[in-house]
């Protein structure tokens, strides 16, 4: 009997032993495990961090290149054409207006055979910020100031052209004719190669640019007779209706530079590489004054008086100026 209680005694004793071996030699190798799982999880971390840098990197290198363009100047501008071109034709838009206008000179121009150009169109303040124009009305002296932004825009991007060893022609139609007087006149005439300008004024006259620095419009009668509204609406000058703060401020800006006597600040230049061409009915800005004419033929500007209204002209004669101010057709 005691013989037998002692071997049982033993086979536990032995299988004790053997559960106490067999669990130290598990814990190194589950502890092993956690740690293995560990070093995964964390190590993927950093590696997870590195691709993301990388990736981060990639895209800040294809922002500065896009298109070959730096982004600060890409973020400015909208391009139609073989950008390989030797000449390029810079767009300041009409308006003013919110929208960025992409599209209106690439068709008003399709039917010009010679396409050894490529044409860029510029932002604006009011294109590039339009939420600062929406809903608080701004003041006189800020449409001024943000005028100034609109020039310093352009005025870059015809630059960086420039430096590129492109010909670089300047097109400005209606407010972007007062754009590109604008630029002359702060900038030099010989900032760029050749200039079209359509549809613009050199004097404004001050009851017209007057009402517009308060918000209001006006309108011209035969192309002649210079009428305000000082509460009347951009889409209909004659209207009682009163404008809104966002219709309001396109009118500030278009007084910004409408306010200048352009006859006077760029009467040091000459104006040899300049075509203008005016509407003869002209709703919109009136035709150009006898005084205006005289100016521009003492400066040896190229002058093309054209019958019809501001936006019948506009489309009448776009091809026509590409060809005179830049030989392209």
């Amino acid at each position: 009997m005691k013989t037998r209680k002692l071997i049982y005694l033993l086979i536990v004793i032995v299988m004790t032993i053997s559960t106490v071996i067999s669990g130290c030699k598990s814990k190194p190798e589950g502890k092993n495990k956690i740690k293995n799982q560990n070093e995964t999880e964390f190590s993927t971390q950093p590696k997870e961090e590195e691709e993301q840098k990388q990736v981060k990197k990639q895209n800040e290198i294809q922002d500065e290149t896009l298109n070959g363009i730096p982004e600060e100047i890409n973020s400015l501008i909208s391009i139609s054409g073989n950008q390989e071109s030797s000449a390029v034709v810079i767009n300041t838009q009409g308006g003013p207006m919110y929208d960025f206008d992409t599209t209106t000179v690439k068709e008003e121009t399709e039917e010009i055979k010679n396409r050894d150009f490529f044409i860029v169109n510029v932002h604006q303040k009011q294109t590039k910020n339009p939420e600062l124009f929406q809903d608080k009305e701004i003041s006189f002296e800020e449409a001024i100031k943000y005028d100034k932004e609109s020039i310093q825009m352009l005025a870059k991007v015809i630059n960086y052209y420039k430096e590129q060893g492109k010909k670089v022609y300047v097109l400005g139609m209606s407010f972007g004719a007062l754009m590109a007087q604008e630029l002359i006149s702060e900038y030099g005439v010989d900032i760029a190669d050749k200039y079209l300008i359509i549809v613009g004024r050199l004097d404004m006259p001050e009851v017209i640019w007057k009402s517009f620095s308060k918000g209001g419009t006006g309108y011209f009668v035969d192309g002649v007779k210079a009428v305000a509204n000082e509460n009347g609406i951009m889409d209909d000058p004659e209207s009682d209706a009163i404008p809104s703060n966002s219709e309001k401020n396109v009118n500030k800006l278009a007084a910004g530079l409408g306010k200048n006597r352009y006859t006077e600040k760029l009467d040091k230049y000459d104006l040899k590489n300049i075509t203008y061409i005016s509407a003869m009915e002209d709703e919109a800005v009136g035709k150009l004054s006898e005084e205006e004419i005289n100016f521009l033929k003492s400066k040896n500007a190229k002058i093309i008086l054209s019958e019809g209204g501001h936006s019948e002209v506009i489309s009448n004669e776009i091809v026509n100026g590409f060809k005179t101010a830049f030989g392209l057709e």
